[in-house]
């Protein structure tokens, strides 16, 4: 393994309140896999070893291999041990997952800057989406997804702002404070949609969840603008609701240049 795979893994694992420890190592090597930083093919260090290298016990980076394993991130060899899958697996829509991972492919990741973080009225779309009143303000953040230097999605999240998202998770609510602080204060400072730093803080916490697919024209708004596009020429758009502990938390929309390429949805037989 090489020095910077063992310094990233020997990094403190802090697990915020309510995140189990198994998810905050299986999100550390997740996001070592999906960085190269543990390269595909590469072998993993024996569950004792892992452990100790990243100072938690034995059943708790095992719990975490098994995650990682059903996403189809690490493989297990007979006589070898585990290893880092040769090729990462497909992020199909079927899964509730931030909007880079679905449009990362193999060798092919996107990279996500944020251009607005701001306090906004609430719409029709908007209070449908999250259910809270028409009168009260929401957070919105509007990013742009670049594979190289080339725009491939708007991404336009909504969330609960003061004592709506306080009252869901006080803990989401801190976090949204601190990056809306750290964007004005220093601008784009934090890469990512906000369910990816969500998720990077706090691990998959959102439940169920679902993802509209429809076709659409860039048109004459400011979009066409940012993704490089005539206003006739077509889109696809994704919006995505999901809720916390029953209660909808998080409503997105991402539009999709056809320079993106293909989406997956991986489909199984029914049982």
């Amino acid at each position: 393994m090489s020095s910077a795979a063992g310094d990233f893994l020997s990094q403190p694992i802090v697990a915020p309140a309510g995140q189990p420890l198994r998810v905050a190592v299986y999100s550390r090597l997740a996001d070592g896999i999906r960085s190269t930083i543990l390269p595909l093919g590469s072998l993993l260090p024996k569950e004792v070893d892992l452990g100790v290298q990243m100072g938690v016990s034995r059943t708790v980076v095992r719990e975490a291999l098994m995650l990682l394993e059903e996403d189809g991130l690490i493989v297990t060899k007979r006589g070898v041990g585990r290893s880092v899958t040769d090729a990462l697996p497909n992020v199909g829509l079927e899964g509730l997952r931030p909007f880079e991972d679905i449009l990362s492919t193999a060798g092919k990741a996107v990279r996500v800057g944020t251009n607005i973080f701001d306090l906004q009225p609430t719409t029709d779309f908007i209070s449908k989406g999250i259910e809270v009143d028409s009168t009260a303000n929401t957070w919105f953040r509007e990013s742009i997804a670049y594979r190289g230097d080339e725009p491939v999605a708007i991404i336009q999240e909504h969330i609960p702002a003061g004592k709506y998202l306080s009252d869901i998770n006080p803990d989401i609510a801190r976090l949204v404070d601190e990056l809306r602080d750290g964007f004005k204060n220093h601008g784009n400072n934090r890469d990512g949609t906000l369910l990816s730093l969500i998720y990077a803080k706090f691990g998959p916490i959102l439940g169920s969840g679902e993802c509209e697919i429809a076709p659409g024209i860039a048109g004459p708004s400011n979009r066409a603008r940012l993704l490089g596009l005539r206003s006739a020429d077509p889109v696809l758009i994704l919006t995505q609701r999901a809720k916390y502990a029953g209660t909808p938390l998080y409503l997105a929309k991402c539009v999709i240049s056809p320079s993106a390429g293909h989406l997956t949805v991986v489909q199984s037989s029914p049982s």
